[in-house]
C-alpha cells in the first residue's frame, strides 16, 4: 500500500524514493522499483545503533539531504523510535512529515498515505513541487528475468498459456509458529474452512475445464496448502511455495486470485490482476486493495456483514468470482 505514496512523492520531487523499513520483506518486495532508489531495513527488536544499517541511513540522509522525509509508521512506540533516530541524526524537523500531520484521515490507508504525500513539509515551498493528477494506487513491478523463470516453471508443469486462478487460502497467523494452536482453538478470524476450499477449487475447474489451480503460499504454509490440493484430488491443482517475487511473477500472468485479506492479495491488485477478497474482523473500507490500472477488486465479509471469514457463505464467494471475471 506504501508504493503508491512512493509514486507520488516521485513525481512531486524528482527522485526515487530511499524507502526506511523494519522486517527483512522490504528488500525483495520493493526490488526493481520505478520508484524507489533503495531500501534500507532495520531489525524490529534489535537497538538501531547496533544495526549495520544505522550507519548506511546515516550517510544516505546526509547525502540525500536536504531533502524531504515522509513518515508513514504509525504505531506510537515504532514513532518513538524513529523521533529518536531522526534526533540522533541531527536531522531538521522542518523536512519531516508523520502520518499523524495528515488531516481528516480517511477510511482507506491507501487513501491516508496519499494525503500525507500531498502535504509538504515546511522547509520547502509547496508550489515548487506541484502535485500530479490522476489516481494514485499501489503499483509493483516484475522483471524480464522474472517473468523467464515463472514460464520455465510452468512449461515444465506443461501450464504455459493456462488461465491461472490463484487461491491464497492462508494469512500471517498461518505462517506463524503458533499456526497450530490458532486452528486448534479456532482464534482465526481470517480462516475459511478447507472444505470449502476444495469446494470452491472443484466448482473453479467446473466453470473454467481449462483453467488451472494454483495453492500458493509461503513455505510455512505448506501443509495447509498440500491439504487442500490433496483433497481436491485434481491434476489440475498445484500447491505452490512461493518467495515473494515469484509470486509477483506468477500473479502477473494469471487470470485471478481468490485470497483471504492478507498481503499477497494487495500484491495481486497492485500488479492489476482481479481478485475476490474475504475479510473477517477487519473492514473492507480501511484494508480492501487497490489496483493501478483499474483491475475488479471485490470484497466479501468484514464488519458489518460478518467478524469472520468462516461466516462468508461458499455460494457468495463462488458467485462473486463468476461475475469479477465475467
Amino acid at each position: 500500500m506504501l508504493s503508491a505514496v512512493l509514486h507520488l512523492l516521485h513525481q512531486r520531487f524528482g527522485r526515487p524514493c530511499l524507502v526506511v523499513g523494519a522486517g527483512p520483506w522490504n528488500s525483495p518486495l520493493f526490488e526493481g522499483h520505478a520508484d524507489v532508489e533503495r531500501v534500507l531495513s532495520f531489525s524490529r527488536h534489535m537497538p538501531f545503533m547496533l544495526s549495520a544499517a544505522w550507519w548506511q541511513l546515516l550517510v544516505a540522509l546526509q547525502q540525500a539531504g536536504p531533502g524531504p522525509i515522509y513518515v508513514c509508521e504509525r504505531s506510537p512506540r515504532q514513532l518513538a523510535r524513529i523521533r529518536r533516530m531522526l534526533a540522533l541524526m541531527s536531522i531538521d524537523p522542518t523536512r519531516c512529515l508523520f502520518i499523524g500531520d495528515a488531516a481528516g484521515e480517511p477510511e482507506s490507508w491507501v487513501d491516508r498515505y496519499i494525503q500525507l504525500g500531498q502535504l509538504t513539509p515546511s522547509a520547502f515551498r509547496a508550489g515548487d513541487y506541484p502535485i500530479a493528477l490522476g489516481k494514485h494506487a499501489p503499483r509493483l513491478s516484475v522483471s524480464e528475468s522474472e517473468r523467464l523463470e515463472r514460464d520455465a516453471w510452468l512449461r515444465a508443469r506443461g501450464w504455459l498459456g493456462r488461465q491461472l486462478v490463484l487461491i491464497q487460502p492462508g494469512n500471517f497467523r498461518t505462517m506463524s509458529r503458533r499456526r497450530d494452536k490458532w486452528r486448534r482453538l479456532n482464534k482465526d478470524d481470517k480462516a475459511w474452512p478447507i472444505e470449502n476450499w476444495v469446494a470452491l477449487i472443484r466448482r473453479v475447474l467446473d466453470a473454467l475445464p481449462e483453467a488451472r489451480v494454483v495453492l500458493c503460499g509461503a513455505p510455512q504454509e505448506g501443509e495447509l496448502l498440500r491439504e487442500i490440493a490433496e483433497r481436491v484430488a485434481s491434476p489440475d491443482v498445484m500447491a505452490a511455495e512461493l518467495s515473494l517475487r515469484q509470486l509477483f511473477a506468477v500473479s502477473e500472468a494469471a487470470h485471478s486470485m481468490i485470497s483471504v485479506d492478507t498481503g499477497p492479495a494487495h500484491a495481486a491488485a497492485a500488479l492489476g490482476l482481479p481478485l475476490v477478497v474475504l475479510f473477517g474482523a477487519e473492514s473492507q473500507q480501511v484494508w480492501l486493495p487497490r489496483s493501478p490500472s483499474g483491475s475488479a477488486v471485490s470484497g466479501l465479509g468484514g464488519p458489518p456483514y460478518a467478524t469472520r471469514v468462516d461466516q462468508i457463505p461458499l455460494d457468495e464467494v463462488f458467485n462473486t468470482w463468476c461475475s469479477l471475471t465475467r
